[in-house]
């Protein structure tokens, strides 16, 4: 026990210590991504803009679905949107890091680790612009800022965190089963819509609820309308809080535990 604690924390020293070089890499495969199309990094923030633009027309538009709360549909539901974008992006790249960096997990020296946490940061610089996106929206309907809005650098480090040891999961497996990137594809689907992202939890009946909330990502949905529409801080949700973190530091052991286990094979397979 003792022995795999200490490696966990080698293994978290050793992320601390690449800082540098996940920055850079972080950066250089933002830009990547595009490099090859005419209108280049424009294009990453062109799929979640026209993807709220289609919801907000079909709902509030043609169904003509009335406000939230109290809020215009547009942004209840880019309270939700916004958050399950980044999740998405964030696990689907992460989990086949490994495979686009193969020339680097061939290296020795180089940390492996480093490469699905690479790929979240990458995702987070179009989040951090859809939440300043998010911003504008409220203040064009005649929200003024709150001071509470600084929450939500809490719900995208809870998302980071629990990203990190997930991805550290999926990718090392990713390697010996080709299927799990599939799988991943598949589960993203299944759960955007049992996330709580087009709908309300209060439409499920009450005995049902428990199998929604044990859902991560509800955590930070309703943490973001918390945020932006409830005003309610984090700590008041200290039972779901509580939940999620035993959660994340159990993906965060988990992932370290089978990237290190398993990293030692990488290059032979690939």
């Amino acid at each position: 026990m003792l022995n795999n604690l200490r490696h966990f924390l080698f293994f978290i020293r050793d992320i601390y210590n690449s800082r540098g070089i996940i920055w850079q890499l972080a950066k250089n495969d933002f830009k990547a991504r595009f490099a090859s199309s005419y209108l280049g990094i424009f294009w990453a923030f062109v799929q979640p803009l026209v993807m709220i633009a289609v919801l907000w027309f079909v709902f509030q538009v043609g169904f003509r679905v009335t406000p939230v709360e109290d809020y215009p549909f547009i942004l209840w539901i880019s309270c939700g949107l916004i958050p399950w974008f980044f999740f998405a992006d964030s696990l689907s790249s992460a989990t086949n890091s490994l495979f686009e960096y193969s020339y680097l997990v061939k290296k020795v020296v180089f940390r492996t680790s480093v490469l699905p946490v690479v790929k979240i940061l990458s995702a987070l610089f179009v989040h951090i612009f859809l939440i300043g996106l998010l911003l504008l929206l409220f203040y064009f309907h005649g929200f003024q800022p709150s001071f509470i809005y600084i929450q939500a650098l809490y719900y995208t480090f809870a998302i980071v965190m629990f990203l990190v040891g997930l991805s550290w999961v999926t990718s090392s497996l990713a390697i010996f089963l080709k299927d799990v990137t599939q799988v991943v594809a598949v589960i993203l689907q299944i759960g955007f819509w049992f996330t709580p992202i087009l709908w309300q939890i209060a439409m499920v009946p009450e005995r049902y609820q428990i199998f929604f909330k044990i859902n991560p990502m509800f955590y930070i949905v309703e943490g973001y309308r918390d945020t932006f529409i409830h005003g309610v801080w984090f700590w008041h949700r200290y039972n779901q809080g509580l939940y999620f973190w035993l959660l994340t530091i159990f993906m965060f052991v988990l992932g370290a535990f089978l990237f290190r286990k398993l990293r030692p094979h990488f290059s032979d397979i690939l």
